[in-house]
């Protein structure tokens, strides 16, 4: 009997050992297998965001540089958040506290990355969509670049801010040898990561969408119409609409992943850090980091192009970063 109670322990013979949380092979393998496809598919298609935006001199932009900015943080998110939480759906914890400690520190500064970056995108189409005329003037590169150097600046402070405790002592919150686990402010951290930042979006998106069916609707009247060729302004205007429902998926989608592990933090839920629910909303907050270079990237034609060029390695080529994508 004492020997099938040890075995049952992360460390059989260790009395302060953690106890196995004991998944069927059929569930983890399913598990396993689902979320290392998608950490590789993260990684690959945010890479090829990357490269796209860095080596074609035709997409250096604003808005693209902001496109890059998020990119990186997704990839990152592929590369190393996604792993290290296929790491905690096993039983126990055997890479010790500190690894323990720096892995909650990687995502805690990936995640409001990208948070950050989709807000700056959404405020760079809420000054191209409604005020266009001072669009070049309010958004430069100069502008975006230092935007983008903040950001993953206040990404680091933010990180250090919740994680200071564990990083100094790593382990001192966990209730045996064999568990990961560290201590945030939940309700700070749901307002910075999560209120804030979404009420803006949700905000600039809703500006944005009520200026492009104002536009439709005008565009609808003859006179509207007429007045609009003498400007040459129909195919902006048209544009904008196709921008205000992509905007709209982007702004569904993100919430559709957020929301559930914020619902959860919010209502004071303890969830096992190994546990099935625990492992789903985790991964469904990393999942949006897959999704976004399919509602970014994949609705411009220009993506499409490079994608081509790039598995067919014709970048290698001499002046292939002058090539026309648009």
């Amino acid at each position: 009997m004492e020997t099938l109670e040890e075995a049952e322990l992360c460390f059989p013979g260790l009395n302060t050992s953690c106890k196995k949380r004991i998944r069927p092979d059929s569930e983890a393998k399913i598990i396993y297998t689902l979320m290392s496809s998608i950490s590789l598919l993260t990684a690959s298609l945010n890479l090829l965001v990357i490269i796209s935006i860095s080596h074609f001199r035709q997409l250096h932009t604003p808005t693209n540089l902001l496109l890059l900015s998020l990119a990186v943080s997704d990839f990152l998110v592929g590369l190393f958040a996604m792993p290290f939480q296929i790491l905690l759906t096993e039983p126990c914890w055997l890479l010790g506290d500190l690894v323990c400690a720096l892995y909650y520190f990687i995502p805690f500064i990936i995640v409001p990355a990208s948070v950050v970056n989709m807000l700056l995108i959404s405020v760079d189409r809420y000054v191209a969509i409604c005020d266009p005329l001072h669009y070049s003037t309010k958004i430069t590169h100069r502008k975006v670049k230092i935007l983008i150097l903040l950001c993953w600046i206040y990404s680091v402070f933010y990180s250090f801010l919740f994680l200071y405790d564990n990083l100094k002592q790593p382990g001192r919150y966990n209730s045996c040898y064999g568990e990961c686990f560290v201590m945030v402010i939940l309700a700070v951290d749901l307002v910075l990561s999560f209120i804030i930042p979404i009420s803006a979006i949700i905000i600039l998106y809703m500006r944005v969408f009520v200026v492009a069916v104002s536009q439709a609707r005008s565009m609808r009247s003859h006179i509207a119409a007429v007045k609009l060729q003498r400007s040459g302004t129909v195919t902006v205007k048209k544009s904008e609409l196709k921008a205000a429902r992509t905007l709209g998926v982007v702004v569904a989608v993100f919430l559709m992943c957020y929301c559930p592990f914020y619902c959860v933090s919010f209502s004071g839920a303890d969830l096992m850090i190994s546990s099935s629910t625990n492992t789903f909303i985790s991964f469904l907050v990393y999942f949006n980091s897959c999704l976004n270079p399919v509602i970014y990237a994949f609705f411009y034609r220009w993506f499409r192009k490079s994608i081509k060029l790039i598995v067919s390695l014709q970048i290698f080529q001499p002046h292939s970063c002058e090539v026309n994508l648009l």
